[in-house]
Order: structure tokens, then C-alpha cells, then sequence
């Protein structure tokens, strides 16, 4: 199996994909050297007596053929093999052998593996053939593969070159997602743990400014209200030290199950709720996790229960074995609307996503007139 993935890397590594496009500076410099190229064939068939036009004719057609590498490598090459069989007619081929060397450089920077290969051996039986084929004539075979060699090495540097910055650009990209990723998710933390600690105290400061008006619950309601307020200051700089990756607080205790369920029977109670409890929430096989994420559901459950539970006894049940803490809230169902109190209706959707983000169970639905919430952790 190594052997096998050693191979593949090398495969890989040796294969070349098809090379990126001509950028806008390269596309410009050499259309402007075709096109002085051109002028310069133009200007040497009017000025020079005894220019044969079909000569000047596979001069042209060359350079045509270098346009057609800003398109399409494969037919360029092609066209550019037409020409040069072409060439033998009106003998220049030396010349158009010198214009594929040149051309060459574009192979390499805009070819594939199999494209790469097949010029070069094309390439190289050309110069053989240009060699051989005319005895009276002393050709310079190594100074074609010196020139091909030249442009086939400046073409792989510009490719290299292109392909970093590219690959550069990517990871910039990428990188800048990250980061855009990384601030939307501190966000959302942050309006999950305003929404699940000081939405909680604001609902009881409004549940009991309804309740001020009445003389028997005055005092309780302002002693309420103080409460609520003061834990909601807390919790925000806890909130604002977090965000701000200072110092914690290690006076605000966000996962004390015991705490949480003792400050939502305060409150049930100051609201007219009796409330039945049973099960210790300081049981040792109880982990730390899920301590924390059964305190956020007690919390995020009393708000609920103190916006919308009707009149009568609240029951807070723990039951906790060697495998599962099961988490029961049940509340009495409102016969009437009683209080007119906003929801952001995402209270039910984070405790589920908490529940369920440590392999628990979770459940919330009216149940013979009582609306329970139901979580199950695994404490092993």
C-alpha cells in the first residue's frame, strides 16, 4: 500500500495539468511582437525586389498560427505542424523550425503532459529532417535546441510563477472565508449566550413589573426585579469577558446544576408557581458537560414556564443512573393568554442543538395538559 501511494505521488507530480491561460500583460506582449512580426514581412515583400509571395504567405501563416496559442494550444500546435510542411515548398523551413523553437515557450506554459511530449518529439524529428534534408546547406541543428531549449525554460518558469500566485490568491481567499466564518460564529455565540442567560432575567423583570400594581406581590415583585437585574449585569460582563478574551469572572457560575435549579424555583415560586423537586443535581456521576448543558435547559426552561405556564404546581425531576442523567421539566399549560411577552422562538432550537451536540435525547410537547421538556445525557 505505501508502495502504491508512493507511485501515485509521483505520478501525480509528474503529470502537468492544462497550464492557466495567458494573463492580460503576456496576452499583450505577444500580440504586439505578431503583429511587428507581420509589419516587418509586409514591409520586407514591398521593399525587397524578388520576395516570393507564397514564402511571404507561410510567413504569415506562421505567425498565425503563434496567435492561435492565445485560444487553444492543441490547434496551435497543429496549425503550426501544417506550416512547417508547408515550408518545404518554398524552402523555408529553417526559418519556421526557428519560430517552433521559439513557440516552444508557449507550449510549456500553456501545455499539458501529453501536448508537452508530443512537441518535443515532434520537435526534435523536425530539426532531424531539417538537417538532413538539404546536403548544400549547413544547418545549425544544436541552435534550435538551444533556442527551444531557452523558451521551454522561460515558459515552465512563467508557469510555475502563475501557478503560485494563483495558488497565493487561493489560499488568500480561503483564508479570508476563515476569518469571515470565525466572526459570524463568535456572533452567534454571543447572541446564544445573551439569548440563554439575559433574556432570562429581563423575562422575570417584565413577568413582575406586571405584578407591581397588586399590593400583596409589590414587595416581593421589586425584590424580584433588583434580583434579576443584578444577575443580568453579571451575566453580561461574564458574556463581555469572553468575547473580549479577558479574565473570567470565576464568581459567575454558568453550569452550577444545583444553583440553576434552586434560582428557578425562586423564581417559579415568586411568580405563584409551587414546585415539586426531585433527584440531587450534586450527584458525582453527573460530568461536567452535561452539568452544563442541563443548567442552560433549567434556565432556558424557566423562561418558557414563566412566560407561559398557567396556574399550578411546577415538577423539576432528575433522575441520574450509571449511563443516563434524564433532565424533566413539566408546567402547567395556560388556559388563557395571560401576559402578552415577545418570543424569539429559539430557545426550544438551542436547547436541542446542546442536548443533541452531547449525544443526548431531547424532547418538548404538550402532554396531558402539561407541557414537559425531556433531556437525556449520557454520563459515561
Amino acid at each position: 500500500m505505501a508502495f502504491d501511494q508512493s507511485t501515485r505521488r509521483s505520478a501525480d507530480s509528474f503529470r502537468l495539468g492544462r497550464g492557466e491561460k495567458l494573463s492580460a500583460i503576456e496576452r499583450i506582449i505577444v500580440l504586439v511582437i505578431l503583429t511587428i512580426t507581420v509589419a516587418t514581412d509586409l514591409i520586407g515583400f514591398f521593399t525587397t525586389p524578388g520576395v516570393n509571395p507564397v514564402a511571404l504567405l507561410v510567413s504569415v501563416a506562421c505567425t498565425a498560427a503563434f496567435a492561435l496559442y492565445l485560444w487553444n494550444p492543441l490547434i496551435a500546435t497543429c496549425a503550426l505542424g501544417v506550416v512547417f510542411a508547408t515550408s518545404f515548398l518554398v524552402g523555408t523551413e529553417s526559418q519556421v523550425l526557428t519560430a517552433a523553437a521559439v513557440a516552444g515557450g508557449l507550449v510549456m506554459r500553456l501545455g499539458w503532459t501529453s501536448l508537452i511530449l508530443s512537441y518535443t518529439g515532434a520537435f526534435l524529428i523536425a530539426a532531424a529532417v531539417v538537417a538532413n534534408g538539404d546536403a548544400d546547406t549547413d544547418v545549425n541543428v544544436g541552435l534550435f535546441l538551444i533556442f527551444a531549449t531557452v523558451a521551454g525554460a522561460v515558459g515552465f518558469a512563467l508557469r510555475l510563477a502563475f501557478a503560485r500566485g494563483s495558488r497565493l490568491e487561493r489560499e488568500l481567499e480561503e483564508r479570508a472565508e476563515q476569518e469571515r466564518q470565525a466572526v459570524l460564529a463568535e456572533r452567534r455565540w454571543i447572541a446564544g449566550e445573551l439569548h440563554d442567560s439575559i433574556a432570562h432575567h429581563l423575562t422575570v423583570v417584565a413577568l413582575h413589573v406586571q405584578m407591581l400594581e397588586d399590593p400583596e406581590t409589590s414587595n416581593d415583585s421589586q425584590e424580584a426585579i433588583r434580583v434579576a437585574a443584578r444577575k443580568a449585569m453579571t451575566d453580561l460582563r461574564f458574556v463581555i469577558e469572553l468575547a473580549d478574551d479577558g479574565p473570567q469572572s470565576s464568581s459567575v457560575q454558568t453550569g452550577d446544576l444545583a444553583a440553576a435549579i434552586d434560582e428557578a424555583q425562586g423564581e417559579f415560586e415568586s411568580a405563584g408557581h409551587s414546585v415539586a423537586r426531585e433527584g440531587d443535581p450534586r450527584d458525582e456521576r453527573i460530568p461536567r458537560a452535561v452539568e452544563i448543558v442541563l443548567a442552560r435547559i433549567v434556565r432556558e426552561s424557566a423562561t418558557n414556564i414563566l412566560k407561559y405556564a398557567g396556574p399550578g404546581e411546577v415538577q423539576i425531576d432528575l433522575a441520574v443512573d450509571d449511563e443516563v442523567a434524564h433532565l424533566t421539566l413539566r408546567s402547567p399549560l395556560p388556559t388563557t393568554p395571560r401576559r402578552e411577552l415577545s418570543s424569539s422562538r429559539t430557545g426550544l432550537g438551542r436547547m436541542a442543538e446542546r442536548v443533541m451536540g452531547a449525544s443526548g435525547e431531547f424532547s418538548a410537547g404538550e402532554v396531558d395538559g402539561f407541557w414537559v421538556v425531556s433531556a437525556r445525557l449520557p454520563v459515561v
